[in-house]
């Protein structure tokens, strides 16, 4: 079964100040850079038609216009429309590193960082086990549970659990620590320092 520990967080991990704006950032950055950017418009160039000038230029009483494809006429193109880009942006790596940081303090400063000792659920996958661990971690909300590469079998036990976030220990950054109320470590995968990024660092 799962035990808890009273493990040491590093404070160098879990005792900065956190740092709002770099938090901010960083978040912004990861979010934007999920963005598809596959939205497209057809420029005047690019839609079918509109090769003849629709009428003669002077003598009809009527605007000039040399295609029917003009954005301003139905039908036409696009002005100034969207085209396919990327959305992401650069991120210095110790900027992103701080946030982390940051995040993991603002959780451990409120006694929301669970250790346990290891998730030893057997060989056979247990959602009811994993749920009463859950239970008896005293957990509320939403729980981001940081495994290790070895943990396949507490990884089929949580995924069908809705309030349960799994993620790999070397894919742990600032805005899934965020969303969630609590984060779970067990005692392979909890983070220490191993350089710190300070303030000045990111600035």
């Amino acid at each position: 079964m799962v035990s808890v520990l009273k493990a040491d967080l590093d404070p160098a991990v879990f005792g900065l100040e956190p740092n709002v704006p770099v938090m901010a950032q960083v978040v912004t950055a990861q979010l934007a850079a999920r963005r598809a950017g596959t939205q497209s418009t057809k420029t005047r160039a690019e839609v079918r038609g509109g090769g003849a000038k629709p009428w003669r230029q002077k003598g009809t009483g009527r605007a000039r216009a040399g295609s029917s494809r003009s954005p301003i006429w139905t039908g036409g193109g696009v002005a100034l429309g969207p085209k396919p880009r990327k959305y992401a942006q650069r991120t210095p790596k110790k900027m992103v590193k701080l946030a982390l940081r940051s995040a993991l303090s603002d959780r451990a400063a409120d006694g929301k960082v669970v250790v346990v000792d290891s998730w030893d659920f057997g060989d056979t996958p247990k959602t009811k086990e994993a749920k009463a661990v859950l239970a008896t971690l005293g957990t509320e909300g939403r729980v981001l549970v940081v495994l290790g590469r070895d943990d396949a079998v507490a990884a089929r036990s949580f995924r069908n659990l809705g309030e349960v976030q799994l993620i790999e220990a070397g894919e742990l950054n600032a805005y899934d620590v965020l969303i969630n109320d609590y984060v779970v470590f067990s005692q392979a995968t909890l983070p220490t320092s191993a350089p710190a990024a300070t303030e000045e660092e990111a600035k």
